[in-house]
């Protein structure tokens, strides 16, 4: 991987071309691979626009949602490959992709010294040399999909009958992405699925080859040491190995948030330091072991790729995060939903967020799947939310149904964001009889609840102008808090250039990551205070949750002066909203 930061999943539709837009420029970047119907329209789309066949995969074929996707990578693929084939055959000239791909490197790449070299010299035979080396040298970024291991429906054939469980909805994706032509990664993330992880000993190509290389790699999406820990150890008694640990902050970040115990990005990053070549040992006496059990003997010594994401703003923030934590790569991924060439955002969406200030990005209730859920006020199916509340008829129609997992009022389960299920749950509120301000809380909580299956699909359909007639249009989109500091759409030279510090971006007034991360964890702790209040054990959550957050301070009072080397000036403000912070956590503690 020549560039040292990748594009993180966002959402359903919003990367899910990305690797098309950016790939042939040596950048990585992640696809969800949960919705089949999305997929299959995105490559109609394609097939389309690069004059490929296309033939449909019905959802009367038998294990179609594998076939759906696997038939989406291989375009993708295939896609990619003939633009690596033509950026070859260009020439150095000023538009050219060919100059864009070297452009866009980091500066300390090879590759990239090669070219200035290359531009520099007078000697015509030592030019064309270099040309054709770098030619060579052009690699695309990788294609990775993304599972979201919770996700995971099992089916019903058109009959009703149950079907096996290799039918659910994340193993079938799984298979999808194995049966592919791709030679890239699955990141795992929202915890540990036995079903799915199991199932990934049944498919050959998560085991080195003839040859001792891995078709397909695995990915840990984790928020702290311990759960990197325990899953990775599961895995590799599999005779699974871990390829990479993607470190999340668990509050600022876009999607589903998982709130660590109080646990801060820079300790939770100093453990993995710490422990790092500890950790890659053990787990590799461990899939040793297990690859002998199954009699696999020929195998390459792996390594473990260790990267963040979550909130990163500046070219000062990424470079103190590789270098002080040993990092690989750094996760940009927000602040993409603000540049055209790289995702796919609709006119409307992307207006609105340009627009936007901190206010309008808000952790929510909105998710069906319970977890909380980083929202923007100013979508659409925020406004659609409001407006069917206001008319009396709350809750969508649900017809993807991947969330679909309550069961209080029907045999089969509903999802909790749908009419059926809201109607009911109201209906059941008002016997109660209970106080306005009681009843008013627990009503909004039950509204709070939207459709994500169509919301977060909607903004390739209105992109591309493949929405069906009366098709849902609600777009639903998901952006982290740090989306509102910056204030324009950019191009993706212009995003490249910020993250590595060539040109910096005008950004509006912004902390460091760190204290971002710290007044969201700050607020989150305020939230489990008031819902503790009668609870004395929750009482000891909110304690235990508390004294990770003062240990977190303390750390970051230490890490002044080595932030320094990396461009950070603010110091004393910094330090002196630590103190801020602290005072508050005392006055609370008291």
């Amino acid at each position: 991987m020549k560039h040292t930061f990748h594009i993180p999943v966002l959402g359903l539709a919003f990367s899910i071309d990305s690797p098309l837009k950016v790939a042939k420029f040596g950048i990585s970047s992640v696809m969800s691979i949960v919705d089949d119907e999305l997929i299959e329209r995105i490559r109609a789309f394609y097939a389309k626009e690069n004059q490929f066949y296309y033939s449909p995969i019905k959802k009367t074929e038998e294990d179609y949602r594998a076939k759906r996707i696997t038939a989406y990578l291989n375009l993708v693929q295939q896609i990619i490959d003939n633009q690596i084939f033509h950026i070859k055959q260009e020439d150095f000239s000023p538009n050219s992709d060919l100059t864009k791909y070297f452009e866009l490197l980091p500066e300390h790449d090879w590759s990239k010294q090669r070219y200035k070299k290359m531009l520099g010299t007078q000697d015509v035979l030592e030019q064309k040399a270099l040309q054709e080396e770098l030619k060579a040298s052009i690699v695309p970024g990788d294609i990775d999909v993304n599972i979201m291991a919770k996700v995971d429906k099992l089916n019903v054939d058109a009959k009703g009958n149950m079907l096996d469980e290799k039918y659910s909805d994340a193993l079938a994706a799984l298979r999808g992405f194995a049966n592919s032509n791709l030679r890239s990664s699955v990141v795992l993330s929202a915890g540990m699925n036995p079903r799915l992880y199991n199932y990934l000993t049944e498919l050959p190509s998560f085991f080195p080859n003839r040859h001792g290389v891995l078709e397909k790699k695995i990915i840990l999406k984790v928020s702290d040491y311990r759960s990197a820990y325990i899953q990775a150890k599961y895995l590799a008694k599999k005779g699974l190995w871990i390829s990479e640990f993607r470190i999340e902050s668990g509050l600022n970040c876009g999607g589903h948030a998982f709130a660590t115990e109080g646990y801060l990005l820079g300790p939770i990053l100093e453990e993995f330091k710490q422990k790092k070549d500890e950790l890659i040992q053990e787990l590799a006496a461990i899939y040793k072991t297990a690859l002998l059990e199954k009699g696999i003997s020929d195998y390459h010594t792996l390594p473990i790729k260790f990267a963040v994401q979550g909130g990163i703003g500046t070219a000062e923030e990424q470079a103190f995060l590789l270098a002080h934590y040993g990092l690989d790569s750094a996760g940009w991924g927000s602040p993409f939903l603000l540049v055209p060439e790289a995702t796919t955002v609709d006119e409307d969406t992307l207006t609105k967020l340009i627009a936007s200030d901190q206010s309008d990005f808000y952790l929510s209730d909105s998710s069906p799947l319970g977890v909380p859920f980083n929202n923007f006020k100013g979508s659409t199916a925020e406004q659609k939310r409001m407006e069917r509340i206001a008319k009396g008829v709350p809750g969508s129609p649900c017809t993807k149904k991947y969330l679909v997992s309550n069961t209080e009022f029907t045999d089969e389960p509903i999802c909790t964001a749908s009419r059926v299920y809201q109607h009911a749950k109201i209906k059941e509120l008002h016997r109660l009889e209970l106080p306005e301000a009681v009843f008013q809380e627990r009503f909004d909580k039950i509204t709070a609840k939207t459709c994500l299956c169509e919301g977060l699909a909607v903004s390739a359909y209105l992109k591309y102008d493949i929405q069906k007639p009366r098709e849902n249009t609600a777009v639903s989109i998901c952006p982290g808090p740090n989306t509102a500091y910056f204030k324009g759409a950019y191009t993706l030279k212009e995003m490249v250039d910020h993250i590595y510090g060539r040109r910096p971006l005008a950004l509006k007034e912004r902390s460091h990551i760190f204290l971002n991360e710290l007044q969201l964890y700050a607020d989150y702790l305020k939230n489990l205070m008031k819902d503790s209040a009668d609870d004395v054990k929750k009482q000891k959550v909110v304690q235990k949750f508390r004294d990770q957050m003062m240990k977190g301070l303390a750390y970051y009072q230490t890490l002044t002066s080595d932030m320094e080397k990396f461009g950070f000036k603010e110091t004393a403000s910094f330090l002196s909203s630590l103190g801020a912070y602290e005072t508050d956590l005392q006055i609370q503690t008291t």
